[in-house]
């Protein structure tokens, strides 16, 4: 059978090399892995790209992340050709803010041009702004969902069709799992979801108003803010 040929991403990569240290003992179970700064500069590759490696490591189960205290091996170790470590992989997360950063302040201008409120953009508004305790799962679960959910609907306002598609792309790569992990460790304080709804509010604001410089502006600025929060949260 012929399998499709794709060059493997750079923290791919990172995490193919984290995992053979772990196979063959490098860092044995229970152990506390490199800091991120010292895995980049032996690896050679930034350290947002050695975050990633972790996140992708961490939802295969080789690893657990001690808030303040480091990474470290798991001290169960899934079994080799489990489904955990079988995975397709994600596209990174840095890329996919990349793509959305091209995108997103697009769609907000041609939504605009609309000046249209929306009923389920703001239900998604008013759900976001309800959630109290982010370290609650199912609070967490539901942020991320409706944070997916409005960034789709405000290409659906749109009325482009097929820019109502592509954001069905996008918001399909927020809905994997490493995405989701180091969005969600980027967002575990309360004050900063508070923040993130301001600027939720502010674009769609800016979108009823007809504003069509203030919604770009303030998407992209939003989205600049989530690239530091995943890239450089400790």
């Amino acid at each position: 059978m012929q399998t499709e040929f794709r060059p493997k991403q750079v923290y791919e990569q990172v995490a193919e090399q984290i995992r053979a240290g772990i196979a063959n003992g490098v860092h044995p179970p229970g152990s506390r892995l490199p800091s991120e700064r010292d895995l980049a500069q032996r690896l050679g590759v930034s350290r947002p790209a050695v975050r990633e490696a972790i996140g992708a490591l961490h939802n295969e189960g080789l690893v657990v992340t001690r808030r303040g205290s480091g990474t470290y091996v798991a001290e169960a170790l899934p079994q080799a050709g489990s489904e955990t470590a079988a995975q397709q992989a994600d596209f990174s997360p840095l890329s996919i803010l990349e793509a959305r950063l091209l995108i997103e302040p697009a769609v907000a201008r041609m939504a605009a041009r609309q000046r249209r409120r929306d009923a389920l953009a703001e239900h998604y508004l008013d759900q976001m702004s309800a959630v109290q305790d982010i370290s609650d799962p199912q609070q967490q679960a539901l942020w991320s969902e409706c944070d997916r959910l409005f960034h789709r609907q405000l290409a659906r306002m749109t009325g482009h069709a097929l820019m109502a598609r592509i954001a069905e792309e996008v918001a399909s790569s927020m809905d994997q799992p490493l995405w989701q992990r180091l969005r969600d460790d980027g967002i575990y304080e309360a004050e900063r979801i508070r923040l993130y709804v301001a600027e939720h509010r502010l674009i769609y604001e800016a979108i009823v108003s007809g504003d069509e410089d203030a919604a770009a502006f303030y998407v992209e600025g939003h989205l600049k803010r989530v690239r530091r929060d995943i890239a450089t949260h400790e």
